[in-house]
């Protein structure tokens, strides 16, 4: 186990993680850890697992922490920690397996291109043997993909599903091409809105790289403050979180800035993988008509249709996504539980909870955007 995601080289990390999910990279989780968002202060302590071969490669990895609560996560497990505690047990600490504040599904069980598929199980079952000998309630990976599932399941990992919201690209090639897939009065909708959002001399745009400045950074913190204040009360991200991600992944973030008279009044931000941009945060100093979505869904398709990205993935919450194109897709969780009476309760749980999840994105389906057979 590392203590810090500083102690492995970054290209032996990333060369598990692969090039495709920015989370994952070394350069994102070091960001995190030294600019001090995510230490034991805070209720994260890192204890990254690594496998190596013989000859010292590394060849397996997962991002890891044990948690002194379940902030952060966005798969909700409060109730089972309360459950548990009012029957007398302890559930903190436990063990996650995932990126801290960042709902995007990705792989968890890292591993090297040459790597058998064997050591997939032999990471899950290293983060079985770090829980009991720690006593520790249970583990959670969060936001896993289809690989990952198989490989917990046959470690009696119980499954879970959440949702989130997408966009697909069906191929666009401009913003009205996108438009036109939709319905005729969503069509209308969509264009009055982007209209409205930048009206009285609002300009909009998206900066990557060395276009990103310091005054860009500063106002951005500023608007993620005060967003958070707002809807959480608690600002999870330190400032010195963003400044590091411009030095170390400022290629590979899409800042959409939104400007009056030369003066930064919101912001939007989103990191790129090799297929796919993602939403992370958004803040603003005014509350201005349709702002919010210009910023974090329009332009956001606006960017992947000119970059030939395949997706955007927009994350949880906020049923007015679908009305913008951004369609439920199921997310997957997995969880170890220790104790044999709280996991019969969990596995009861979850058996209730996953078709009436999969109902709730049926019906929220029948709502999409898009064009119809008779739609105008």
């Amino acid at each position: 186990m590392l203590e810090r995601i500083a102690d492995i080289p970054a290209a032996a990390w990333d060369a598990c993680a692969g090039p495709r999910n920015p989370f994952l990279a070394h350069a994102f989780l070091a960001a995190l850890e030294d600019s001090r968002s995510v230490v034991p202060d805070t209720g994260w302590l890192p204890r990254h697992v690594v496998v190596e071969d013989a000859g010292g490669t590394v060849i397996g990895a997962a991002p890891t922490y044990v948690k002194g609560h379940s902030y952060g996560e966005y798969v909700f497990d409060h109730g089972w920690a309360h459950a548990y505690e009012q029957a007398g047990g302890r559930y903190y600490p436990k063990l996650l397996v995932g990126v801290p504040f960042t709902p995007v599904p990705g792989p968890r069980l890292l591993l090297h291109p040459e790597a058998d598929e064997a050591v997939r199980d032999l990471l899950v079952e290293t983060l079985v043997e770090i829980a009991q000998s720690a006593g520790l309630s249970s583990i959670h990976v969060n936001f896993i993909e289809a690989a990952d599932r198989a490989s917990l399941a046959r470690h009696g990992f119980l499954p879970r599903i959440g949702q989130q919201f997408h966009w697909d690209n069906a191929g666009y090639r401009s913003f009205d091409d996108f438009l036109a897939a939709l319905s005729s009065r969503k069509r209308k909708q969509l264009r009055k809105e982007r209209q409205a959002a930048v009206a009285e001399g609002i300009t909009v745009r998206a900066l990557t790289g060395a276009e990103i400045t310091r005054r860009h950074w500063d106002a951005f913190y500023r608007f993620y403050l005060a967003t958070a204040d707002k809807k959480w009360g608690n600002a999870y991200l330190e400032k010195d979180f963003f400044i590091r991600l411009g030095e170390t992944m400022g290629d590979r973030v899409v800042l959409v800035v939104a400007e009056r008279d030369d003066r930064l009044i919101a912001g939007a931000l989103n990191l790129r993988g090799t297929d796919t941009l993602y939403g992370r945060n958004w803040g603003t100093r005014e509350d201005l008509p349709f702002l919010h979505f210009e910023c974090c869904y329009y332009q956001a398709i606006d960017y992947a249709i000119a970059h030939g990205l395949a997706r955007v993935e927009a994350g949880a919450q906020g049923l007015h996504k679908i009305q913008r194109g951004y369609l439920p897709v199921a997310t997957h969780s997995a969880h170890w539980i220790a104790d044999p009476g709280l996991r019969r309760g969990i596995a009861d749980f979850l058996a209730r909870e996953r078709p009436a999840m999969e109902a709730e994105m049926a019906a929220l389906a029948e709502h999409s955007p898009y064009r119809r057979a008779n739609d105008g």
